[in-house]
């Protein structure tokens, strides 16, 4: 043996030994996990909160989404498929806790449903469950007294199943009677088993509702990916990965009306957070974020290009927004939404408040300026969602997973070592309630069993968990002999919030009438006159009081009102809608409110908008805009007697030497023919 061959043979053992000795000492590039008790211990958080371990593996396994029933039945929906290739797919499953030893801890599941392909949401119905899962939604039910589903039934299929992160979900029973989820805008054709002559719906750019009561099913505007929260008023709030809070202001159906709305008057969503995309984790960036972020800001520099990517510290995950209108939690924390980062590790706390606009801003609470409402160092911590229980506790729904993304979002040269099974046998749910709150006894509250007085009285209930619930079993039993009880509260309860539940019971028992709506329009809280405003569109009779709402003292009120006028018409209409013009026009919102509607494009709007005096006694750049777009959209109407009175007015303008609003008509005219031609 030569001398070289035998240092070649001595030196390779020693360089895979340092090699060895330096994997070492730099440590795994991704963190093992701990315990549930362990886990609780890194959280940090307020002192006015206490968290506590409800439920674990083996008992929850990837837990997604959480739900109560009425009778206090705990379903948990288990994606246990999340990120697995798609020849595995299909071992999703639903399961129901129990806490046999009354110890405030679930000690046991029986299994629902399984077998379900990246199953993500339920939603209590008829005794069962409503059970979301791309690309169905399925009605399921225990007809047997066994604890497991064994009637299955498909009532909407055709939504988009191509990602786990971005598929229908967060069903939720509103006040208005419709059943909302996200369907983060994703393309899908949309069939109802229950009505098969019905044309498939096109979901693409919108999230989706339906009613069960009256077969009913529509898109609406959203783009929800994984969170929905309702406020007391039915305001819907949406969490979509970076914008942890948006607000729907406008819904689908009054952007329909006008095919020839201008593209930048369509918007309908509006990302209300004042702090941005702002967090503050407790975790570092795993390794692969780190090191993509890495090669993405070093390909940004080398192309000259200002833009600069951060690993850490914003928004990338947000999830499960979720509303709190339970008492165990100090009483500041009611009507804040709490939303989970999955990629953060943490739980965000927002308070909204109100503005001077048809939505709210949401903001920090003051003493979470610079830290997040529960940030864990665990990296393992994985909120992705919340709900509120029957006691008013906050529980948190924690997938508990090495890693949370997609591999879609993750170059395959970074995919090596990671195992996207790893967490597949974990999961945790935490039970969040104020310091002194006392321990934990899941009860049955049986309002299945309850007579119908009773759930009336219950739309008076101080949490909105019972409120909701007995407002759904009431529109499921249809008893109308409950009327009288239903229209006393309406009529007379001084919490304004069982009011509004009353009107839609009402509403829901198909007796509402004109007679009560303009009651309600009448109301002294204006949430109340705000759901008045939407019902009077049913009625033609409720004109005049839609007519008198836009001049409401409150803003969202009046922006209601002006969107329920475009269903009618008539001098008096279009009077109202120039008025409102005059006063809010500066706003984008409630220039798009008029132009949804039919007179607020018409000639006779420009007409009593100059008859008035005062609009046209400045160039404000955003009346140019207005007459701009009601010239477009006149033209692309293409309606003979509407382009002769366009033309009238234009004359008019003329006479008068008004040049920047006859440049507006004509710039509107002119757009209007180049988009004709496309």
């Amino acid at each position: 043996m030569n001398i070289s061959s035998l240092c070649s043979r001595v030196r390779m053992p020693m360089i895979l030994a340092i090699l060895s000795i330096m994997a070492c000492k730099q440590g795994p590039k991704y963190a093992g996990p701990l315990s549930p008790e362990e886990t609780v211990k890194t959280f940090q958080h307020a002192d006015d909160i206490r968290v506590e371990v409800f439920a674990a593996e083996p008992w929850v396994i990837d837990p997604v989404s959480m739900e109560f029933d009425e009778q206090g039945n705990i379903y948990v929906v288990g994606m246990r498929d999340a990120y697995k290739p798609d020849s595995v797919k299909g071992k999703g499953r639903i399961v129901m806790l129990r806490d046999l030893n009354d110890d405030g801890r679930a000690d046991t599941a029986i299994i629902f449903a399984d077998s379900l392909r990246e199953a993500t949401s339920v939603l209590p119905w008829h005794g069962g469950l409503l059970v979301a899962a791309a690309p169905h939604i399925y009605f399921m039910k225990d007809t047997t007294g066994d604890g497991r589903a064994d009637l299955k039934e498909i009532l909407f299929t055709g939504f988009f199943n191509k990602n786990e992160e971005a598929q229908i979900t967060n069903l939720r029973f509103g006040i208005d009677n419709w059943i909302y989820a996200n369907n983060n805008g994703q393309a899908g054709k949309v069939t109802f088993s229950r009505r098969p002559e019905s044309d498939s719906l096109s979901m693409k750019g919108w999230d989706f509702r339906f009613r069960l009561d009256r077969n009913q099913f529509e898109a609406t505007s959203g783009r929800g990916q994984y969170g929905l929260a309702m406020d007391d008023w039915g305001h819907r709030f949406y969490t979509q990965n970076a914008e942890h809070i948006s607000q729907v202001v406008i819904q689908k159906k009054y952007l329909d009306r006008n095919p020839f709305l201008p593209k930048g008057s369509r918007k309908a969503l509006q990302n209300i957070s004042d702090h941005e995309a702002e967090m503050y984790q407790l975790t570092p960036a795993p390794w692969w974020r780190a090191e993509r972020t890495r090669q993405r800001n070093q390909r940004f520099r080398e192309n000259g290009l200002p833009e600069t990517e951060r690993a850490e510290g914003r928004f990338t995950g947000g999830s499960g927004g979720t509303f709190y209108e339970g008492e165990l939690l100090p009483a500041g924390y009611y009507g804040n939404i709490f939303t989970g980062d999955v990629a953060g590790s943490l739980a965000h706390r927002d308070v909204l408040r109100r503005i001077d606009s048809p939505y709210f801003k949401a903001g920090r609470a003051p003493g979470e300026l610079d830290r997040e409402f529960i940030a864990s160092t665990d990296s393992w911590v994985r909120p992705a969602s919340f709900t509120v229980g029957p006691d008013g506790s906050l529980f948190m729904i924690d997938m508990y997973r090495q890693h949370i993304e997609t591999p879609l979002s993750i170059p395959q040269e970074l995919q090596k070592g990671m195992d996207f099974d790893a967490g597949d046998k974990y999961g945790r749910i935490y039970r969040i309630v104020g310091k002194n709150a006392p321990p934990l006894k899941l009860t049955n509250p049986d309002l299945r069993n309850a007579d119908g007085s009773k759930l009336v009285s219950l739309l008076a209930h101080r949490n909105q968990w019972w409120r909701l619930q007995a407002q759904r079993l009431l529109l499921e039993r249809q008893d109308k002999s409950l009327l009288p009880e239903v229209l006393t509260m309406f009529r007379t309860h001084p919490d304004a919030r069982a009011r509004l539940h009353a009107l839609y019971v009402i509403e829901g028992f198909n007796l509402l009438t004109a007679e009560l709506v303009k009651q309600a329009a009448m109301d002294k809280e204006a949430g109340i006159r705000e759901h008045a405003a939407i019902l009077s569109e049913r009625f033609p009779n409720c004109r005049t009081d839609l007519i008198s709402l836009t001049k409401d003292a409150d803003i969202t009120v009046v922006f209601q009102a002006t969107l329920g006028l475009g269903d009618f018409t008539g001098g008096d209409v279009t009077t109202a809608l120039a008025e409102v013009m005059s006063r809010q026009g500066a706003s984008p919102w409630f220039r798009t409110a008029v132009l949804c509607a039919p007179a607020g494009t018409a000639p006779d709007l420009l007409t009593a908008l100059y008859s008035s005096g005062n609009f046209f006694n400045d160039t404000a750049s955003w009346k140019s805009e207005f007459i701009k777009d009601v010239a477009g959209i006149i033209r692309q109407r293409n309606q003979s007697a509407e382009i002769l009175s366009l033309e009238a007015f234009e004359n008019i303008l003329k006479v008068s030497g008004h040049q920047t609003w006859i440049q507006a008509l004509e710039k509107g005219k002119s757009d209007s023919l180049v988009a004709s031609k496309k």
